[in-house]
């Protein structure tokens, strides 16, 4: 008998804004990069030779690091990410990695941008992991999503 997930995107999410209202931009520019890191093997393995979600994280991994914003390489590092999504195909834990990438880059621009890629790695745990197992998969990561934000948190302050 299939066991039915009760993984839900919005109940994630909706859990995750309760969570970041009183973080700092930059804080959740690091946080959405460390959560789209921890799902970006299941890209690479899938798609080795495509660098494009990897460029995006380091472009916003620059901009953490220096406070230079240009939107047109967050933009252009963000749509080069979804595109690399969009180029795997179906539905898959590679997609999703890839479209973590997409949205922590856009944090550089919008603060709540965090989120999704925050949910888009859930996403490719859930994907990844087999029907018995994911709910347990996706809880464990998303208390290492919450664990990171109160670290990150704690040391801005």
């Amino acid at each position: 008998m299939a066991t039915k997930s009760k993984f839900s995107l919005l109940q994630y999410k909706n859990r995750l804004a309760d969570q970041i209202a009183d973080i700092d931009h930059r804080t959740l520019a690091l946080w959405a990069m460390d959560c789209a890191q921890r799902a970006m093997p299941y890209f690479e393995e899938n798609r080795p030779e495509d660098r494009r979600p990897r460029k995006a994280l380091s472009a916003l991994e620059a901009w953490i690091k220096t406070g230079a914003f240009e939107m047109a390489v967050i933009r252009a590092a963000s749509l080069s990410a979804h595109a690399a999504a969009r180029d795997v195909g179906e539905e898959s834990p590679a997609r999703s990695a890839a479209r973590a990438a997409g949205q922590a880059v856009a944090t550089a621009h919008v603060p709540m941008h965090a989120i999704s890629g925050a949910i888009y790695a859930l996403q490719a745990v859930h994907r990844a992991t087999t029907p018995q197992d994911a709910d347990d998969a996706v809880e464990a990561e998303y208390s290492w999503q919450l664990e990171r934000l109160r670290r990150l948190a704690r040391a801005a302050h």
